[in-house]
C-alpha cells in the first residue's frame, strides 16, 4: 500500500466517524473510493469485515471519570429502593422474568468491576425488559449449551467464551489437592 492509498484509507475512516467498527460505510463513501483508482476494490477489508458483527459492542461506564454533578444526578433518577429482594435461588427462581434486579451478581445486563467500580453494559442497545435471558442461573439451569450460544447470551466471541472456560478450569484445577483422584 502506498501513501495516497493510505491517505484515502485514513479519509475513508474519519468520514464514517468514530463508531467505524460497528458500521457500514455508506454506499456513496464506498463509490467515492472506489472511483479513485480502477484497482482499488469496491469495499475494503475493514468494511466488509465490520459486516459481520450484527450486535452492538459493550459499552463501559468508568467511575472515576464520572462528575460529581452526574453522580448526584444519578442518585436523584434513581433513589435506593427498599423493596425485598430474594435471597437464595429458590426464592428467586419463580420470580417474574426478565429479572428486573439489575444490581444482582447474576443479572446478565451489566457487569461491575469490584476493582475500579467500572460499569458495563452488555447490551447497551437494549433495555432490560427487550433481553431474552437475564439471569445466568437461569441459564445454567439448561445444563450444558454450545459456547455459540453462552456469546450470544453474554454478548461475547465464541472464542472468548473459549478462553474465559480455559482459564476458569485452570483455575478449578489449581484449587484441587495434588494427591486427590481425578476423575
Amino acid at each position: 500500500m502506498d501513501r495516497d492509498d493510505f491517505d484515502l484509507d485514513m479519509e475513508f475512516e474519519a468520514a464514517l466517524g468514530p463508531e467505524a467498527e460497528e458500521t457500514v460505510a455508506p454506499a456513496a463513501v464506498v463509490e467515492a473510493h472506489a472511483g479513485l483508482d480502477p484497482d482499488v476494490p469496491a469495499t475494503s477489508r475493514k468494511v466488509r469485515r465490520r459486516g459481520r458483527r450484527t450486535r452492538m459492542r459493550s459499552r463501559t461506564i468508568a467511575m472515576k471519570r464520572l462528575t460529581k454533578e452526574e453522580m448526584r444526578l444519578g442518585a436523584l433518577m434513581y433513589p435506593p429502593i427498599d423493596d425485598p429482594r430474594p435471597q437464595t435461588r429458590a426464592e428467586c427462581k419463580d420470580a417474574p422474568r426478565p429479572c428486573p434486579y439489575v444490581s444482582c451478581k447474576h443479572h446478565l445486563y451489566l457487569d461491575v468491576n469490584p476493582e475500579t467500580g467500572s460499569i458495563k453494559l452488555n447490551f447497551p442497545d437494549l433495555e432490560v425488559w427487550e433481553m431474552k435471558d437475564t439471569c445466568s442461573l437461569d441459564v445454567a439451569d439448561r445444563n450444558g449449551i454450545t459456547l455459540e450460544e453462552v456469546g450470544d447470551i453474554m454478548n461475547l466471541t465464541r472464542e472468548r467464551i473459549r478462553q474465559v472456560e480455559v482459564r476458569g478450569l485452570l483455575k478449578l484445577k489449581m484449587l484441587t489437592p495434588i494427591g486427590s483422584d481425578e476423575d
